[in-house]
């Protein structure tokens, strides 16, 4: 092996290792990503991502109190205070830099979370379409800047192993073309997102059937930076939670179905049942948190969507690409009855189970006790509706899973943690590698592109001693 010396090397050619890159090589290091693809355009969640850069659903230059009681909200204070204050600290400025590199951004809606859009925005299909969009374009914009700094991207370089020396990170182990290469360096960024696409690791950690999950992104997230960082001597955080969305259960063949569209909207104002007919979590909390249930279930290929008319006309009009009627028309299983036992038939549900569960959930609704049902239903982040206007609508369905959110501990300055708190020094870490920000009971989610971004600049800005 010939050793190569670098002031920063990066995992991972996402937003979180481009960025902490672009941003090292700016202020004037060596700077190196290494990145497992091959290809021109690697795959990556980055790449194929939709551009929304927010913060819990906030627009990121918000004053900084607003986004840091956002994400302790929405992760029911789950998330690291720490790490919540340098993301509402940093997150306005991170998109400024970001537009300062060349990368071109639109706001798509009034929703002020939709205020910094990465451009061309995504058009409005349900299949998976990237290449020369926003995410996509931002990345070969990142790229472009690190070679005019003198920086470099190595693809087909799979990072093996870290180089520890003394309980210091001086490097990486990388594999190219069947040879062994060592990197050299100062510090290590860990930035190959999250184990979504390891199956011994999903099944460990989100679900006893990982094979009945749709992989909601390119199946690139092995969970290596998160090995390595523990093998090093790395604390990890809760890695029982994920982002993802409710899909049609057909998406699992039909790619015409994934990533949209989202069955959330049905599911929150309506009802997420088994095949008894019970319902398995609390509706109120939204898609990410019901796609977490549906990954629990012993079997996850036997949940449906239950909702009747208002629900379909109403919410299921109202997203970006909305169900009604993208469901249908792209071949997705839609049931529809003039009763709900009916509609159970349909579903292959217990009859006498969902009539009581659709029974219950109305009184409760009526008489404002949704709290006493089991499992209690919340109305704070999702308003449900009451099932009594036919015809009655069921979806079967499955879990979308897009990335993990537990992941390799960090501080506000990105460094990686051990068990103790103290810092494993030279390694850092960004974006979906991470955890301790999203995730929790409450499935609170943070924003990915967001967290790799600001994480990214902190590490690269940590290594300069810019900040």
């Amino acid at each position: 092996m010939t050793p190569r010396e670098y002031d920063l090397i990066c995992v991972g050619g996402g937003y979180a290792g481009l960025a902490a890159a672009a941003r090292a090589a700016q202020l004037g290091l060596s700077a190196i990503v290494l990145e497992r693809g091959s290809d021109e355009l690697y795959a990556c969640n980055s790449r194929v991502a939709g551009g929304v850069m927010h913060v819990s659903y906030n627009d990121p230059t918000s004053a900084p109190e607003v986004l840091a009681g956002a994400m302790t909200e929405i992760t029911a204070g789950y998330a690291d205070p720490a790490l919540v204050n340098a993301v509402a600290d940093n997150a306005g400025r991170a998109v400024q830099w970001l537009q300062s590199e060349g990368a071109g951004f639109d706001r798509m809606t009034t929703a002020g979370w939709r205020n910094w859009v990465l451009a061309p925005v995504r058009p409005p299909a349900t299949h998976l379409a990237w290449q020369g969009l926003g995410a996509d374009m931002g990345l070969r914009t990142l790229e472009k800047n690190l070679r005019e700094r003198s920086g470099s991207l190595l693809r087909g370089s799979q990072v093996i192993d870290l180089i520890i020396e003394n309980g210091c990170c001086v490097g990486v182990r990388a594999r190219q073309d069947e040879r062994e290469v060592a990197f050299h360096g100062r510090a290590v960024v860990l930035g190959d997102g999250g184990f979504q696409a390891n199956e011994e690791m999903a099944g460990k950690y989100l679900t006893p059937a990982p094979r009945s999950l749709k992989q909601r992104n390119v199946r690139t997230g092995m969970g290596d930076g998160i090995r390595m960082a523990q093998a090093a001597g790395a604390a990890l955080s809760n890695l029982e939670a994920f982002y993802g969305h409710v899909l049609s259960r057909d998406a699992m063949h039909n790619d015409n179905l994934w990533p949209y569209p989202q069955l959330d909207e049905l599911a929150a104002a309506g009802l997420l049942v088994n095949q008894q007919g019970q319902r398995i979590g609390d509706e109120g909390m939204g898609g990410v948190y019901l796609t977490n249930a549906i990954a629990r279930q012993a079997d996850p290929l036997s949940t449906s969507v239950v909702f009747d008319e208002a629900i379909w006309q109403g919410p299921g009009r109202a997203a970006g690409i909305p169900p009604n009627n993208t469901l249908v028309t792209n071949g997705g299983t839609l049931f529809k009855a003039g009763s709900i036992a009916a509609l159970a038939g349909m579903l292959r549900v217990n009859a006498a189970g969902l009539e009581a569960t659709v029974r219950e959930h109305n009184a409760a609704l009526a008489s404002g006790k949704l709290d006493q049902l089991k499992p209690g239903r919340s109305a704070t982040r999702r308003k449900p509706m009451a099932l009594n206007t036919a015809p009655f609508y069921g979806a079967p369905a499955c879990g979308g899973l897009t990335y993990t959110m537990g992941g390799v501990c960090i501080n506000a300055q990105a460094q990686v943690l051990r068990a103790d708190g103290t810092t494993i020094s030279g390694l850092y870490a960004a974006g979906a590698v991470t955890g301790g920000l999203e995730g929790g009971p409450a499935v609170g989610y943070a924003g990915g592109l967001m967290k790799a971004l600001i994480f990214g600049l902190l590490a690269a800005e940590h290594v300069a001693g810019t900040r």
